[in-house]
């Protein structure tokens, strides 16, 4: 058997098995494509290059063995692999914090939202930054600014200081905890970059075993999903600096978020995924609506 073998049958399996994706992958190729390649310690950029590789029988059986723990326990990969990626970045990763997705990531990989940034911008918030991620990357983004990653769950910064620790960057990065806002007290950032709690209700009651596994803190937004950010937009423009901006992710809640505040006019980022993820507010916006 070889390798591209070994990932088609996983791959079969896990879609007969009806698993879910969307925590780094989108459909069951990918997702046996990574554990493959992970049990291998194969990069994952480099299927092409090992495709037609011959597997041992250990090798076949560690695979499939990986792919039935998948299928049981129906844990994200991330989880079983202990490793997640945002824009080609390796993480650290495990059950004490979601897996990293942000479409926030690939924005700021892009520069999709440099033009609304002060040039003298040097303070950036991760609001609920989980496993730093989305920290990290703007770290090595924008070298000349500080970044401070926040979040409610100890837990969560744990694993965040791993990554932090993992690419470098504890002088330019400080981690703390808190509920929202109050965790960085009476500072004021340049740019808050914020992947919040936004899933409604009814979106949580029908979520599958996969996203089930992740922390519920960093999932839950309440009845509209908007409890988190109600409290963040009404605190947010004093901890802004005069030309501030808010870029915030709210998955598949815009219909709920408009709902909420029919009186803002963000501007909505294109993603990937479509133009109605992620948005943008600056601080005379968030002003000019109270």
């Amino acid at each position: 058997m070889t390798l591209i073998q070994a990932i088609e049958a996983g791959a079969a399996r896990l879609q007969a098995a009806g698993v879910a994706f969307g925590q780094g992958t989108l459909n069951a190729f990918d997702e046996a494509a990574w554990l493959a390649l992970w049990q291998l310690q194969h990069p994952l950029d480099t299927l092409d290059e090992h495709a037609d590789d011959p597997l041992s029988p250990e090798q076949a059986a560690q695979i499939e063995a990986l792919i039935e723990r998948r299928i049981t326990t129906r844990q994200p990969a991330a989880y079983l692999t202990g490793e997640a990626w945002l824009q080609g970045v390796p993480f650290f990763i495990d059950a004490r914090s979601i897996v990293p997705r942000s479409f926030i990531a690939e924005l700021i990989a892009e520069g999709s939202f440099d033009a609304w940034l002060d040039p003298s911008s040097t303070q950036v918030l991760d609001l609920c930054t989980g496993n730093g991620s989305l920290a990290v990357l703007a770290a090595m983004a924008w070298p000349e600014v500080s970044v401070t990653g926040a979040d409610l769950s100890p837990e969560a910064l744990a694993v965040a200081a791993r990554n932090v620790e993992r690419h470098g960057l504890q002088s330019r990065i400080q981690l703390v905890q808190g509920d929202g806002l109050a965790a960085v007290a009476a500072q004021r950032f340049d740019l808050v970059l914020c992947n919040p709690p936004y899933v409604n209700a009814q979106s949580m009651a029908e979520l599958p075993p996969e996203f089930r596994a992740e922390p519920v803190l960093a999932l839950a937004g309440g009845t509209d999903g908007m409890d988190f950010i109600r409290q963040l937009l009404a605190d947010l423009p004093d901890r802004l600096t005069e030309h501030g901006v808010l870029v915030l992710e709210i998955g598949h809640e815009r219909p709920f978020f408009e709902a909420a505040f029919p009186q803002l006019q963000p501007v909505w980022l294109s993603t990937s995924a479509g133009d109605d993820m992620v948005l943008l507010l600056t601080r005379d916006q968030l002003l000019a609506a109270i």
